[in-house]
């Protein structure tokens, strides 16, 4: 590919993975990877980049832009352009629900309730305490006393009834508590739940829900019981976009695209 196309790539640097989405001009997407975070974040990066270009059939010279966001941004030396995660995850989620709607990114670090508006700008957005943030990295680090894969904690946590009761505030304290109900008698899959509901009790103490709730990150990918039990708990209908891990990337490609656009138009005019 010799000349230019209005292709753009969106790479979220996370704490615990990259994700990276290749997309056109009418933002279909054309490729994506996630790929967990271990080493160097510019390590992760690079195969990152390179897997959405081979998925997406493109090369480097043949982008109109690179718009990096996450924790780790400042790692992305190809980018282009960069824009914060609040306001990509509020155009991912647009773009696959065009509407006014309450916004909630559960990622690896703290969880935001964002208020989206008719034109899919964020319009508020609302965090918790810093002692509660990493509430994905928790789920992680949880898996290990119950000796099982991250991954298959949701699973665990379908065949308990009851959830133990995993303290819902400091990350760090709530690692304590899972041993100490193992020690006292809790099964692996009542500790698996109440880590679940942990994470929810956690968003629950943001508050600011209302309308429609979308929810978007890694968390919302691997542990869908997380909404469930967010949506008991506060009352109101939880639904998560689709593949809600590339939201912030998905966002960032659409802004770099925009921005990239508005950026043409106006040397235009000159």
């Amino acid at each position: 590919m010799s000349e230019k196309s209005t292709i753009g790539i969106g790479i979220d640097v996370g704490t615990e993975c990259v994700k990276a989405v290749a997309i056109d001009a009418e933002g279909k997407l054309l490729g994506n990877t996630v790929v967990a975070r271990r080493g160097y974040f510019q390590d992760r990066v690079t195969e990152a980049f390179n897997i959405v270009l081979e998925d997406a059939k493109v090369e480097a010279e043949g982008l109109s832009s690179i718009c990096a966001t996450g924790f780790a941004e400042n790692c992305v030396p190809m980018a282009t352009s960069f824009r914060g995660e609040t306001v990509c995850h509020a155009l991912g989620a647009f773009h696959h629900h065009p509407q006014e709607m309450t916004v909630v990114d559960i990622g690896g670090r703290d969880p935001k309730v964002i208020h989206v508006n008719e034109h899919g700008h964020p319009t508020a957005i609302h965090t918790l305490r810093r002692c509660a943030a990493g509430i994905g990295t928790f789920l992680i680090f949880a898996a290990r006393p119950l000796d099982v894969s991250p991954t298959r904690m949701q699973e665990m946590a379908a065949m308990a009834e009851t959830p133990a009761d995993v303290g819902s505030y400091c990350s760090m304290f709530s690692g304590q508590d899972i041993l100490e109900k193992l020690r006292d008698g809790a099964t692996r899959e009542e500790v698996a739940l109440g880590c679940i509901h942990s994470i929810a009790d956690r968003v629950v103490e943001i508050g600011r829900f209302q309308g429609t709730i979308r929810v978007t990150g890694g968390v919302a990918e691997y542990f869908p019981g997380v909404l469930q039990a967010l949506s008991e708990k506060i009352g109101l209908p939880v639904e998560a976009v689709p593949e809600p891990i590339l939201t912030g990337a998905l966002g960032a490609a659409l802004w770099g695209l925009q921005a990239g656009q508005l950026e043409h138009c106006q040397q235009g005019e000159a």
